[in-house]
């Protein structure tokens, strides 16, 4: 049995969190500094992280890459497993056209631009977040709103600021699994605190939205729209986070959200021309005016729906408890762990969840989606292929990043950090969104940045006594508005709109918002760490 140490460098606190964090500054000097592309740099951590635990920690080299492998797996089976399938499915619609079917569905629901920012920016790149994450809502909305007649930068910057809210819970929750498994708490508790501060953003993007898209005569004319939506939405994303799932929280805050938008009297009327004439200053789209088969639209909006039918069907409780039968628990091998007290830590036993997985139910709507879009069984295969392809180095990136994660939390290098950070003592609260904000602004994920510095928030947590759960949620909602400025969505936007090279521009454009939001999650945190407002915590 390897047991950790708090301690291991010259007996030394200080001495010993500046070795234990080497491995998480080579991979923030390599991103940022360096900028080395973010599957080596997660390599050349993931090696620092290994030499650590080994020579400073004394875990056995056996029992380091052990930890390491484990992280492998968990990178590929949920988290990939999800994100391969989603996109997948996407990748159907392009195929067979019906994603131009339903970019020209969401233009005929209004003519205001400023709705259509609404519609397409937050609530259909909420629903992509839900279901794909890693930067497929920028892209594909920033693609949508251009074609619409938006200025590509204006379309770019919308698409970059709307893409904050549903992020925690992207991918079919998988920030929060994530979140839970290297923390070792409840995923349920994680989700709760998460829904009880993600919503707060949600009332207030979309009324920026208006206002990026037409300055203050978008904000004074369709402020009651905007506000519609961003409540309906944090009502619903805190409702399913908290009381049904964390995996269908952003599918039922994008559907309520735009319910709610397109039920707003005056949200359907006919925008004055003056205000598409100044904001509407790119090239719209020629197919826009074409008209489309109600067959085609309704089966373009099918697998979206089918996506919801299988998870809203997955969490009936015969069912729930059928699919939770094929999950696997073993131990670990070549891993025993001890905590500093002795204490056996949890990934000494392994779950893996075969059926009742995101990633699982969404290839199941997948085949499903095939079948209804008419996609053959050889096409199908070709497209998930591609797939797989196109997110390799996606699929590099996290799985080193997890590994690296379960190296320094099995050895004990973020226990260590952890207890370091908490001489912040009450600050921590404060401080706490910024390290996760800080995370995704250079990794680009809130996945990633939740597996770097989840254990850590949660190890200072206990020290300076705060609650684990509070600083752990709120490193994912901090992360969430790091997002709009990491250099990976920025290449993502420039590239979808035609504007490779200008990442400056739009950094430039969206870091003041990015900066404001935060501070506001960092007030909010810190409030919630005391009587002020306690009461919103679980």
């Amino acid at each position: 049995m390897f047991v950790q140490q708090l301690e291991p460098v010259a007996d030394s606190l200080a001495l010993s969190a500046l070795v234990a964090s080497l491995p998480l500054v080579t991979v923030l000097v390599l991103l940022g500094a360096v900028r080395v592309k973010a599957h080596r740099a997660g390599l050349v951590g993931l090696a620092v992280a290994v030499l650590v635990g080994w020579l400073a920690y004394g875990m056995p080299i056996g029992q380091t890459l052990s930890a390491g492998a484990q992280g492998v797996l968990f990178g590929l089976f949920p988290i990939m497993w999800i994100v391969v399938n989603a996109l997948w499915v996407y990748r159907m619609t392009v195929r067979t056209l019906h994603f131009d079917i339903l970019r020209r569905s969401f233009g005929r629901l209004s003519d205001d631009p400023r709705i259509q920012a609404l519609v397409i920016a937050f609530c259909f790149g909420a629903l992509l977040e839900a279901l794909a994450g890693f930067g497929a809502p920028v892209a594909i909305c920033s693609v949508m709103l251009v074609a619409l007649g938006f200025d590509p930068v204006k379309a770019a910057v919308v698409s970059l600021v709307a893409n904050t809210a549903p992020v925690a819970f992207g991918a079919m929750g998988t920030p929060v699994v994530t979140l839970a498994q290297v923390t070792g708490l409840p995923l349920d508790d994680v989700a709760s605190v998460v829904g009880r501060q993600t919503p707060l953003l949600a009332l207030v993007v979309p009324l920026i939205l208006v206002f990026l898209v037409d300055g203050r005569r978008g904000l004074r004319e369709t402020w009651l729209p905007a506000l519609v939506c961003g409540v309906a939405f944090a009502v619903a994303q805190f409702a399913a986070s908290n009381y049904v799932s964390a995996q269908l929280a952003d599918i039922a805050a994008a559907l309520v959200g735009a319910g709610a938008l397109i039920a707003v009297p005056g949200a359907r009327k006919p925008a004055a021309e003056s205000v598409r004439a100044s904001v509407l200053t790119g090239a719209r789209s020629e197919d826009l005016d074409q008209e489309d088969p109600r067959r085609e639209v309704l089966r373009a909006y099918a697998p979206y729906a089918l996506i919801v039918a299988v998870f809203s069907v997955a969490q009936i409780p015969p069912v729930k408890r059928l699919l939770a039968e094929a999950t696997r628990v073993f131990d670990w091998p070549f891993l025993d762990v001890a905590n500093p007290d002795g204490d056996a830590v949890g990934a000494n036993v392994f779950t893996l969840p075969l059926l009742a997985t995101g990633g699982t139910l969404v290839l199941l709507a997948g085949l499903v989606t095939a079948v209804v879009l008419g996609v053959r069984s050889r096409d199908a295969v070709r497209e998930w292929a591609a797939t797989v392809h196109e997110l390799r180095y996606a699929i590099l990136t996290v799985t080193s990043v997890l590994a690296l994660a379960y190296v320094m939390n099995l050895s004990g290098q973020a226990a260590t950090i952890g207890q370091s950070v908490a001489a912040a003592g009450a600050g921590l609260a404060f401080l706490s969104p910024v390290l996760g904000w800080f995370g995704v602004a250079v990794s680009g994920s809130d996945t990633s940045a939740n597996a770097l510095f989840g254990a850590l928030q949660v190890s200072a947590a206990r020290e300076s006594g705060l609650s684990p759960e509070l600083l752990a949620a709120a490193n994912s909602s901090g992360g969430v508005l790091g997002k709009m400025i990491s250099p990976q969505n920025l290449t993502i936007a420039c590239a979808a709109v035609g504007l490779a090279g200008r990442e400056g521009d739009l950094l430039r454009k969206v870091l003041p918002w990015s900066l404001g939001l935060l501070l506001v999650m960092c007030l909010v945190v810190m409030a919630q760490s005391t009587a002020v407002l306690g009461w919103m915590l679980p």
